[in-house]
């Protein structure tokens, strides 16, 4: 689901408020009126918000210190979905990235020719069994209670489902828009520092859609019950708030509170999205160590926890990785209140 929003994200700009606020620039906005009844959408922050932003900036996630050859660099485990409140790293995540020579993410979601790979594998397919009735019908209804955009109407079913999930704690303050990878990414390319994607568009979408009808079905019927259950944007504030925390230990159980890794299929599948993809990247993290740079690699927070995840495997290889422990946070009174977790 970490892709589904890329073009969305450029299209509403905010990709150029990350650029001109590092940049130093002061970029106006104004934010769209909304239906009552639908989510609220993601809004540029206006200049005096920036400020507010910057000057009580908290660090969140979690940051682990990588010694190599006399050199340091970063590992970071980020959020792909954010609260505006938490819209600006804080200091020492700042400081680490300023520090490095480069960025490297999952993707980089500022290439145009990642954008159009992705949208090209995402986008319906001409000829393509339609789905039952009754699934279409479900399908259409949490589109509807979504609010959707046209374009997510354009994509295959299952990324259909994959962008409501990701949308799913839209009502509660988090959206995709404020992915802090894409943050990460307008502010190494206002920095002047290479963004470096250690996947590729091809290998992320052999993992999220599929071609075999029975396939399609059952991934939209998996994500259709965790949308109609209730549960999925109280689950999203749930993860998202251990990861502001800091909270790794509780991040590595994941599987057993997620509520969302029922069946076989989907403990396969979570199975391949992470222990799959992770000695991969963390190849991809060690040669551009070789290569005598220092480089701070920002993903998704589930891929840094646990036996499998990217600091055990960068210390099987000989690295000292020791994890970087922030403050105690403060959260803003602006901030709602962390849901009660397990």
């Amino acid at each position: 689901m970490r892709i589904l929003w890329s073009r969305t994200l450029i299209e509403r700009g905010l990709l150029a408020v990350a650029l001109a606020l590092w940049a130093g620039l002061a970029p106006a906005a104004e934010a769209p009126a909304q239906q009552p009844a639908c989510p609220p959408k993601a809004a540029m922050p206006a200049p005096a918000q920036l400020q507010q932003l910057a000057a009580r900036a908290q660090d969140r996630g979690l940051l682990w210190r990588v010694r190599h050859d006399g050199h340091t660099s970063w590992l970071y485990g980020t959020m792909h979905v954010s609260r505006l409140d938490w819209f600006m790293p804080g200091p020492e995540v700042v400081k680490a990235l300023r520090g490095a020579d480069k960025l490297a993410l999952e993707l980089d979601v500022l290439d145009p020719q990642v954008l159009a790979e992705l949208e090209a594998g995402l986008k319906a397919r001409d000829g393509a069994p339609a789905l039952s009735a009754a699934l279409a019908a479900r399908l259409d209804k949490q589109l509807r209670l979504a609010c959707a955009e046209a374009d997510v109407a354009r994509l295959r079913p299952e990324a259909q489902v994959l962008s409501l999930l990701a949308q799913a704690g839209r009502r509660q303050g988090l959206d995709p828009s404020y992915g802090v990878d894409l943050i990460l990414a307008g502010a190494a390319r206002a920095m002047g520092k290479p963004v470096i994607g250690l996947e590729t568009p091809q290998l992320q979408l052999k993992d999220l859609v599929s071609d075999d009808p029975k396939e399609v079905a059952e991934a939209v019927d998996d994500g259709l019950k965790q949308l109609e259950s209730g549960k999925a944007g109280p689950m999203m504030v749930m993860l998202a708030d251990m990861w502001s925390e800091g909270r790794q230990e509780k991040l590595e159980s994941y599987a057993q509170w997620c509520g969302c890794v029922n069946t076989p299929r989907e403990r396969a599948q979570l199975k391949r999205m992470l222990d799959g993809r992770n000695p991969g990247m963390a190849d991809g993290i060690a040669s551009l160590l070789k290569q005598g740079d220092s480089v701070f690699a920002a993903v998704g927070a589930l891929h840094m926890v646990g036996p499998g995840g990217l600091p055990a495997l960068l210390r099987k290889k000989g690295y000292q990785v020791e994890r970087v422990k922030f403050p105690v946070q403060t959260p803003p009174k602006s901030e709602s209140k962390p849901v009660e977790t397990p």
